[in-house]
């Protein structure tokens, strides 16, 4: 992208991208702003607020080009190349995750996972081959992998960050409950499912109008 825009909007990218690959599978030809609002719970001045970033994307009066809109996001997100990920820990979490596998997404796919527990070491779990922890940095080189999915117990987690960094890991999903200080040239995306669940008990408990969508906190 050629300018930064804020971590809100760049979550929204994906539901834009999906629901408009929905409606291209239907046959529409064109959205408006208030249209899209509907579909994905997002207010349309936000949506057009997001799309402002990257120039003008639609007409006054017409909409938006869903042809044209999906090709533009489907290469901001980079759609037409395949992203290889790796999980590190395969506990209940871990399963769980291989079996999902990003399946809706045929651009990413997790190709390895590390665990240290030798009953699953060298066995192929969902299609996905479970390698031990000592050859991550090998399998990390030789399958070209992008992103870390990082769900192992914390009190080793920080040492595996270092490990993958060092790999040249460059995005790292965390799924534990410690925050990393890492390079600039990584990311890493924090899942705290404690903290989701709390926050939607909060407004749940609040009778908050918004609670439907508590991503607001992030539009600013």
């Amino acid at each position: 992208m050629a300018k930064e825009i804020p971590k809100a909007t760049a979550l929204r990218l994906p539901i834009y991208h999906r629901y408009l690959r929905f409606l291209q599978h239907a046959g529409k030809k064109r959205i408006s702003s208030t249209e899209l609002s509907e579909a994905v719970k997002v207010d349309s001045a936000t949506i057009r607020r997001d799309f402002s970033y990257f120039g003008a994307l639609g007409k006054r009066g017409y909409g938006y080009d869903v042809d044209h809109l999906l090709d533009f996001f489907s290469r901001i997100l980079n759609q037409d190349r395949l992203t290889s990920v790796g999980l590190v820990g395969v506990g209940n979490l871990g399963n769980a995750l291989i079996n999902y596998n990003f399946r809706k997404n045929s651009n990413i796919r997790i190709g390895a996972a590390f665990d240290v527990n030798t009953d699953i070491i060298g066995t192929i779990q969902r299609g996905v081959p479970v390698y031990p922890m000592d050859e991550m940095e090998e399998q990390i080189e030789q399958q070209q992998i992008e992103i870390i999915i990082l769900a192992v117990p914390q009190d080793v987690a920080g040492e595996i960050v270092d490990r993958i960094i060092t790999a040249g890991v460059k995005g790292i999903m965390n799924f534990t409950p410690l925050r990393f200080e890492v390079p600039k040239n990584v990311r890493v995306q924090n899942v705290d499912l404690t903290n989701e669940l709390q926050t939607l008990i909060y407004f749940i408990d609040s009778n908050m109008d918004d609670a439907e969508d508590f991503s607001d906190f992030e539009k600013k």
